[in-house]
């Protein structure tokens, strides 16, 4: 039993699509607290390409005064209009790309939407992605488990609820992980060092590290095959 756990991701770039689809089991890491301070902070935010750069889109949460007590599946989205503003952002950069219009009547239905919880959004961008993609692997979120732990334990309690034999980590799991813990409850630890491949965009020059709309906007259906050239996992 190959296990990832993560946590939940606006419209996530490629690495987190190939962990899922590597794995029998995802775990979204719902009910743990966003940590705002983080660079590889990518809960409520993703980029997607211009011309020239990349821009983050980015959802703005109701968390004055709530950092380091809300958990993730509990953060409720500012109203504004962030959805009118995404979209369109979307659509400049990639109405002329190959398959804007396999998806867009999608994105169009869903940020017409007024989304309050965020997680709400996140789960049907999540589906939505995966079934295009078609992976298949099952999905279930921690908040279900009802595992009272943290850190390392609570990755390793939740591997060990789903008789995981195999746990797929990021790479920032290094820094935290006691692999050998794992590895006396029967469970090896891989880290997912992804190595992004190259693909045509809309725009001249190559920018990773986009969000899957780039890559799905411009390949369609084949974009499943690109995102596992760039799978590595290593102990």
């Amino acid at each position: 039993m190959k296990v990832t756990i993560m946590q939940p991701a606006y419209l996530p770039w490629l690495g987190f699509f190939d962990r899922i689809e590597a794995s029998d089991l995802f775990i979204s890491l719902d009910n743990v607290l966003l940590d705002t301070s983080s660079k590889t902070r990518f809960t409520n935010r993703n980029k997607i390409r211009l011309k020239n750069s990349s821009t983050w889109l980015t959802l703005p949460m109701k968390t004055k005064g709530l950092f380091g007590e809300v958990h993730i599946k509990d953060i409720q989205l500012v109203e504004d209009k962030w959805n009118t503003k995404h979209w369109k952002s979307i659509q400049n950069s990639y109405r002329k790309a190959p398959f804007f219009d396999k998806y867009a009547p999608f994105l169009d239905t869903l940020y017409s939407k007024k989304w309050q919880s965020m997680q709400e959004l996140i789960d049907e961008l999540t589906t939505y992605f995966l079934q295009e993609l078609k992976i298949t692997t099952p999905v279930i979120k921690s908040s279900e488990l009802q595992i009272d732990a943290s850190k390392d334990d609570l990755i390793l309690e939740l591997c060990q609820s789903q008789n995981a034999t195999e746990y797929y980590s990021g790479v920032f799991g290094r820094e935290y992980l006691d692999t050998e813990k794992f590895q006396k409850e029967g469970i090896e630890v891989f880290f997912h060092e992804y190595k992004h491949p190259d693909y045509t965009q809309l725009y001249d020059g190559f920018e990773p590290y986009m969000s899957i709309l780039d890559l799905l906007f411009n390949h369609g259906e084949d974009s499943l095959e690109i995102i596992k050239q760039g799978r590595n996992f290593v102990k």
